[in-house]
């Protein structure tokens, strides 16, 4: 293939379509009331006082991250950093999570977790682990590996689409369905 010669991108497909759209049968929607479902699960599970997801997400991913940051969690989350400032602050009052300037890098700081901060992150794993299997009763081993792999394809056009910046000729409108006025 030359140099000149670009990568044909795959066909947008129109299967949703002004007219005939149910907010019911969107991927968005769908994916949002499963997060919603795991997270009151979990918040429901947690047995750590009064953590919410807003508190113990971030958390885990000090737990999970290695030499994570205030920036890498707002962005992880994808949260805006004054407001991962603020959980931060309410995190290490209750004594959870403690901030250490980089010896490195005056302008960085680390994050980490206390003791109790580790005991109240301890269950999480398992809990999602819980969680994600009763969300998929009655699905057999070949399902569950069919809908990974689309939910990672799905997961990578996001990204994509994310990095796309939207023109502004651009038309916002899903296509008609078939006989109605364009």
């Amino acid at each position: 293939m030359s140099e000149d010669t670009e990568t044909p991108q795959p066909e947008r497909p129109d299967f949703y379509r002004l007219g005939t759209f149910v907010r019911e049968d969107s991927p968005g929607y769908l994916m949002r009331r499963i997060m919603q479902v795991v997270v009151n699960q979990l918040d429901r599970r947690l047995e750590v006082g009064d953590l919410t997801y807003a508190q113990w997400a971030p958390l885990y991913l000090i737990q999970r991250l290695e030499h994570p940051t205030l920036a890498t969690l707002a962005r992880e989350l994808r949260t805006d950093p004054g407001a991962m400032t603020r959980t931060l602050d309410r995190l290490e009052a209750k004594g959870l999570c403690r901030r250490e300037r980089s010896t490195e890098d005056r302008r960085v700081v680390h994050l980490s977790l206390t003791p109790a901060g580790e005991a109240a992150t301890a269950p999480v794993p398992q809990l999602l682990c819980e969680i994600s299997n009763e969300l998929l009763t009655g699905f057999s081993h070949d399902e569950w590996q069919t809908f990974m792999t689309l939910l990672r394809r799905v997961a990578g056009n996001a990204e994509t689409l994310q990095a796309q910046t939207p023109l502004s000729s651009t038309s916002y409108a899903c296509p008609a369905s078939p006989g109605e006025p364009s």
